[in-house]
């Protein structure tokens, strides 16, 4: 089972992982939205992204940094 859009916790993670050098504080959502979907567990439909998502990812993402 792969990541959904709404694991954002599990999605930072990766993306922490996968992007060790950037932060996450200044990413834009495109480039946000198309690293998530290129993550290898990542298994859902790109459509039902959206800004709020895109934003509890970028969240989760910035407190897993801190």
């Amino acid at each position: 089972m792969g990541l959904k859009w709404t694991d954002s916790l599990d999605i930072a993670i990766e993306l922490d992982d996968a992007h060790p050098d950037i932060d996450p504080k200044v990413i834009n959502f495109v480039d946000l939205r198309n690293w998530v979907m290129a993550l290898d567990e990542f298994d859902d439909d790109p459509s039902h992204s959206g800004e709020k998502i895109l934003e509890a990812i970028q969240m989760a993402w910035i407190e897993e940094r801190e």
